[in-house]
């Protein structure tokens, strides 16, 4: 048995999770010998007896089926050990064993934001979600959610819409077309993003593969944030998830009288920082890089590389400073169009030839980044900074 042949065998068995099988390297095993390790000592470390008994039998079939579909292009198998390996998540107790990547595995250790919430969102919601998605991912960093109908959607589309990254962790396996819906939307992700999920080839949706799922959403990325949610919900338990992964907790406020704003009002009364602005979001992440990076460097030394390469540990991080881009020659344009005189979007369409909906679009963008404030009667003013 090979080395790739032992993890994708480990990765099979029910129950298994990276936390034990490192308990096993520590004392010295290599991965095969793990994988063929008797019945005791996996007992031992903690492995269960549906684990031991897949470990124990014949699986040359299945291991034979999963070889062959990583012979096909953008597919990829990154086991615990591989450099590949996103240091955010192996930072978890019970880590996955391996990650089934459809797409770019590079983009695993990347600067993440969650992007989670509900799968019925108002038309608000789902307008702020993607809002904010598309300024984040213009802002080099890459959208995670988890391909659900409703808010996840609309923060993978705007991310791959504004030209960014956006990765989509999936409760079944990745060959597994789930939901159906988005069928299209999970081959634009795999071109041009990546599809992950722990779970073996062929595995399909079951109501207790979402908490696990969820854990991996909070656990690649530096914080979550959840635009609209019920009090129960699973956006909530992904926010649970990242407060106890360490990450931040981000959430938006909405009204009174939205039921789907309710769960937001409780993570925000536990603790989780009220967002209205993209900037909320960038003040609380430089603090956890800053925090990230100097735990990195303690445990690997110096930095390694300059210019934002990776440093210490795999956590893959960036310079926050990087995330405020310089604006394009469309939003430069409606700036100077805008002038320090309130000004409606039917004035703004006649000021630069650009279409309403591009307008009312850039708008809401600009306003997140504080560049122009909203007045009354549907009318924007660019904004003073002091």
């Amino acid at each position: 048995m090979d080395e790739l042949t032992a993890w994708l065998k480990l990765a099979r068995a029910p129950g298994l999770h990276g936390g034990i099988v490192r308990e096993l390297l520590r004392e010295g095993a290599d991965i095969v010998a793990v994988a063929t390790a008797p019945a005791p000592l996996l007992r031992a470390a903690g492995a269960g007896d549906a684990a031991i008994e897949w470990l124990r039998g014949d699986r040359d079939a299945a291991l034979g089926a999963d070889r062959r579909w990583l012979e096909g292009a953008n597919r990829h198998f990154v086991p615990l050990d591989s450099e590949h390996y996103p240091g955010l998540l192996a930072q978890l107790p019970d880590p996955p064993l391996g990650l089934f990547v459809r797409g770019d595995p590079a983009l695993l250790s990347q600067p993440q934001l969650a992007i989670v919430g509900s799968r019925n969102p108002t038309p608000a919601g789902r307008d702020n979600a993607a809002a904010f998605a598309a300024h984040l991912a213009r802002c080099s960093l890459t959208i995670t959610s988890g391909l659900a109908i409703g808010i996840d959607a609309a923060s993978h589309r705007a991310a791959l819409d504004a030209g960014g990254t956006t990765i989509a962790v999936c409760g079944t396996g990745v060959d597994v077309d789930y939901p159906s819906a988005h069928t299209a939307l999970a081959a634009q992700i795999a071109a041009r993003g990546a599809l992950v999920s722990e779970f073996p080839l062929g595995t399909p949706a079951a109501k207790s593969h979402f908490p696990r799922r969820n854990r991996i959403i909070s656990g690649l990325s530096l914080g979550t944030l959840v635009v609209e949610a019920a009090v129960r919900s699973g956006s909530l338990i992904t926010a649970r998830l990242a407060a106890e992964q360490g990450r931040e907790v981000f959430a938006i406020p909405g009204s009174i009288h939205n039921p789907l704003a309710r769960g937001c009002h409780r993570l925000i009364r536990q603790g989780a920082k009220l967002v209205e602005t993209a900037d909320d979001i960038f003040v609380e992440l430089r603090a956890l890089l800053d925090t990230l990076e100097a735990s990195a460097g303690a445990a690997a030394g110096p930095p390694a590389t300059a210019q934002g390469a990776p440093r210490g540990a795999g956590t893959h991080v960036h310079d926050v400073g990087d995330f405020r881009p310089a604006l394009d020659k469309d939003y430069e344009i409606l700036l100077d169009a805008l002038g320090f005189e309130p000004a409606s979007v039917d004035v703004l369409v006649v000021r630069t030839g650009l279409k309403a909906e591009e307008v009312a679009s850039m708008l809401l963008i600009l306003e997140l980044e504080e560049r122009i404030e909203s007045y009354p009667g549907g009318l924007y003013v660019r904004r003073v900074r002091k």
